[in-house]
């Protein structure tokens, strides 16, 4: 009898389903309705052929790469701000924020002067196609403010879900869906007496949707919020008594979160540099990818924030437990992933119109995605949720650099570049990374040695 007990805890309680059911639901759907914006700027734009396509692609992989440091700033702070929610300490908690925004204002500032520098330079990594870099460049130069409405808003949205504020980011990114996608109509195809801008046009929505989702975000997050009560005179407060903290937990899930950003960009290089149909393809299962990993997206922000909660109260204990059942709940939820893909593939293969070159590479894009999404569903709900809210974020930051930059990018590259290997086996190689990160975080786990203490201001 004890033994069917003790293997229910590790599985996971009612309340603790419940709990995670209140966070995860309303972040997957906001996570789904990022996605549906991209499928929408993706099908409005395959209409224009494969170089405008693969351009926004492309360049938006360099947005990407600003917008996953920010997760790294955002997620980093998240790590402190959850933990001193569960130990109610609001004065360390501003600490912690204006250290973020700080951070946030620094790199937006830095990618902004590279793209208005040097737009050719930075298109050029991804492509030596000159239609790609053109388009590329244009799409880059309209969306020159995103920067700094992008990393606000992301940053206080991490913030606010770290303290069970997850109503409002939903509601705003439904409403900026709606917004993006009807900036786009308008100005991709040139309705309701706006010039036909095409790739220019999907730029100006997107844009647009992030101004908006600014100041319904930061509005919110500055002037209205009770919970942390946190306030615009609160940037300019003196933290330096904090930063050494914040630096040991945080700053590594930065530089890890960055230089997976900076992996990920590499990985996009390869595949820019195979030829306009790989990178097409790639556009094309990318949307699936995204929905596949919504509800992974959901649960492993809320394995965070609960392991964060129960660890500021003390509770060691339980959040090994709840490690435990979090792990269980990642292989479930990767293998309804998994099935998800199977069954939309062949719709949204076929939805696209791309040549059928890029169309054949897809459906071999998607039979390796099948495989890998099991595994990065456990390591992403671990790295990104349990581990990370332990506080083990060195521990993290070595495995993302080690198996990224060594086994992913260079397999990914001989794979692709050297012994121009079948699609199928190019992006199992350049996502290699899961499989493994996925087995070294379940031995991380039961060690125990993921639970570190966190100290107060």
């Amino acid at each position: 009898m004890s033994t069917n007990i003790r293997l229910r805890d590790y599985l996971g309680t009612k309340d603790l389903y419940r709990r995670m059911a209140r966070i995860a639901i309303p972040v997957s759907l906001q996570s789904l309705i990022t996605v549906g914006i991209n499928l929408m700027d993706t099908i409005m734009l395959s209409g224009m052929g494969d170089a405008q396509l693969s351009a926004s692609a492309l360049a938006g992989q360099f947005i990407n790469l600003f917008m996953i440091c920010c997760m790294g700033i955002g997620m980093g702070a998240s790590v402190l701000t959850s933990r001193y929610w569960g130990m109610q300490d609001l004065h360390s908690l501003k600490k912690s924020v204006t250290i973020m925004l700080r951070l946030v204002v620094s790199f937006a500032s830095i990618f902004t002067l590279a793209t208005l520098l040097i737009p050719r330079l930075i298109m050029r990594m991804y492509s030596p196609d000159e239609p790609i870099i053109h388009y590329g460049m244009i799409y880059l130069r309209w969306l020159l403010p995103t920067y700094f409405c992008m990393g606000l808003s992301l940053t206080c949205t991490i913030v606010l879900r770290s303290v069970g504020q997850v109503k409002v980011p939903l509601f705003t990114s439904i409403a900026a869906f709606f917004v993006n996608v009807f900036f786009n109509w308008v100005f991709i195809f040139g309705k309701l007496g706006a010039p036909r801008m095409e790739i220019a046009g999907a730029a100006l929505g997107t844009l647009i949707a992030r101004v908006f989702e600014l100041f319904a975000i930061c509005g919110w997050f500055f002037f209205v919020d009770k919970r942390m009560g946190y306030r615009l005179k609160d940037a300019f407060m003196k933290c330096g008594d904090l930063l050494h903290e914040y630096i040991r937990i945080s700053i590594p899930v930065l530089i890890s979160d960055s230089l997976l950003a900076l992996g990920n960009n590499a990985v996009s290089m390869v595949m820019g540099h195979i030829g306009q149909a790989f990178v097409a393809a790639n556009s094309v299962t990318m949307v699936t990818q995204q929905l596949s990993s919504v509800l992974t997206t959901g649960v492993s922000n809320a394995s965070g924030i609960i392991t964060g909660h129960t660890m500021g109260e003390g509770d060691f204990e339980k959040a090994q437990k709840q490690g435990y059942a979090f792990l269980f709940m990642s292989f479930l939820i990767g293998c309804f992933a998994a099935f998800v893909i199977l069954l939309l593939r062949a719709p949204i293969i076929n939805f696209y119109k791309v040549s059928p070159e890029a169309k054949a590479i897809a459906w071999e894009l998607m039979d390796a995605i099948l495989i890998i999404v099991i595994f990065q569903s456990m390591s992403s709900i671990l790295t990104k949720g349990v581990l990370r809210a332990g506080g083990d974020t060195k521990f993290l930051m070595a495995g993302d650099i080690l198996f990224l930059w060594v086994a992913s990018i260079p397999l990914g590259y001989l794979a692709g570049l050297v012994f121009h290997w079948p699609a199928f086996w190019i992006y199992t190689f350049l996502k290699i990374d899961q499989i493994i990160k996925c087995v070294w975080c379940f031995f991380r786990l039961k060690s125990g040695k993921w639970m570190k203490k966190i100290y107060s201001a």
